[in-house]
């Protein structure tokens, strides 16, 4: 069942250290990638794909995508305890001290920099990021989902 959501103003809400977006690499473009970043001013990308690799769109390795992003001004960040397929279910994991220690991570961060959580799946009704968005909103945060430029959801 898909979440509903609202689409909002690139600028509106809270202050930058209290919003933290995400976005899905999807079969985005490495110049598609790169522009909606630059364009919702991320300063850090938090990469929470368990494997950060891509056979079908290498510029998403790990290795590639940091290059890239250090060469753009944008740094990366690498966070395997957030990474989905988990055998007991995220929601279950979510209860376990690794994904309490890295969402920890995620929090420093966000109140330092304007961060966006990464994951290959475009639409976060789809993926665990909705898991990661919930527990951050339960922190006092604001999570935007990018998918696309100048298209920002929120979910309710």
């Amino acid at each position: 069942m898909e979440e509903p959501f609202v689409t909002l103003p690139k600028n509106s809400s809270s202050s930058k250290n209290r919003e933290i977006f995400t976005l899905g690499t999807s079969t985005r473009t490495l110049s598609e990638f790169v522009e909606i970043l630059k364009f919702y001013e991320v300063e850090l990308v938090i990469d929470v794909r368990r494997w950060p690799k891509s056979k079908n769109f290498p510029h998403f390795n790990k290795e590639n995508l940091e290059r890239i992003l250090k060469k753009v001004g944008i740094e990366y960040l690498h966070l395997e305890d957030l990474g989905g397929y988990r055998k007991e279910g995220y929601e279950e994991y979510m209860k376990s001290r690794s994904f309490s220690e890295a969402l920890k991570r995620v929090i420093k961060e966000a109140e330092r920099k304007r961060v966006c959580i990464v994951c290959a799946e475009r639409f976060p009704f789809r993926c665990h990021r909705k898991f990661i968005s919930q527990a951050l909103k339960g922190k006092g945060f604001s999570v935007k989902h990018i998918l696309g430029l100048e298209n920002i959801y929120e979910s309710k």
